[in-house]
């Protein structure tokens, strides 16, 4: 069984057409990537799946759970992490995990998940100073470990390293890496063709709401005689 199973799915906002029936699974402890130019539909998708988004037509399957009638026990086994996302920035690092912590946990169990958080955001001594005096880059490692540390089946990431810099961008995409190794199912959106080469087992290309082509980043790279992803997903779409 696959972690995630999208048939035909369709996402319509009036007479828009945002994804136009695309189908893709994703397998257990997989990374997979969506990936193409802003407005392709890689966030709806990710809305969708995440239980954010009602779905106009298909289905998607999450761990043997329809998304239409089983929404709830989605949300359960899911995190989400959207590329806008921010934190409370009164709080310190810690407090924020914390108060995140609760919701899922209480007693030592909420102290674990925490413990787990403040090692995958791996701020050392700045876990204790307010966010507000975060950068970007450590706000956005915060982040990353909010939406790991529950040790959740499935992480939807959309635009993972959005305007960060190159160190705290590779650093971000390594925790990510680890975490998948560990048994969570990764799937990740990014218009950065090259970071998702880097990351994921397999990719899918979409471009005006329609996957145009998907497979592994070599057997891609292979078929289009392409050195790189970039240049796949032009040799397709022109």
């Amino acid at each position: 069984m696959p972690a995630v199973e999208v048939k035909d799915l369709d996402k319509n906002y009036g007479s828009f057409k945002g994804v136009k029936g695309i189908s893709f699974e994703v397998e257990d402890r997989e990374v997979f990537g969506l990936i193409g130019p802003n407005g392709a539909g890689k966030t709806t998708t990710l809305r969708v799946i995440a239980t954010l988004l009602e779905i106009s037509g298909g289905s998607v399957n999450v761990f043997g759970h329809d998304l239409a009638k089983e929404p709830h026990e989605v949300r359960k086994i899911l995190s989400y992490l959207p590329e806008d996302a921010g934190a409370y920035k009164n709080l310190t690092g810690r407090d924020y995990l914390r108060f995140i912590a609760n919701f899922f946990a209480s007693g030592q169990a909420a102290k674990d998940i925490v413990a787990r958080g403040i090692e995958i955001a791996a701020l050392g001594n700045r876990i204790d100073d307010k966010v507000n005096t975060y950068s970007k880059g450590m706000t956005r490692r915060l982040l990353v470990g909010r939406a790991l540390m529950t040790n959740p089946r499935l992480a939807i990431l959309d635009e993972l390293t959005s305007g960060l810099d190159v160190v705290n961008a590779q650093e971000i995409r390594k925790i990510v890496k680890d975490i998948a190794r560990n048994g969570t199912t990764v799937l990740l959106s990014s218009h950065n063709m090259l970071e998702v080469e880097y990351m994921c087992d397999r990719i899918a290309l979409i471009n005006d709401g329609v996957i145009v082509e998907m497979g592994t980043p070599a057997g891609l790279k292979k078929k289009y005689d392409a050195s790189n992803i970039e240049d796949v997903f032009m040799r397709v779409i022109t």
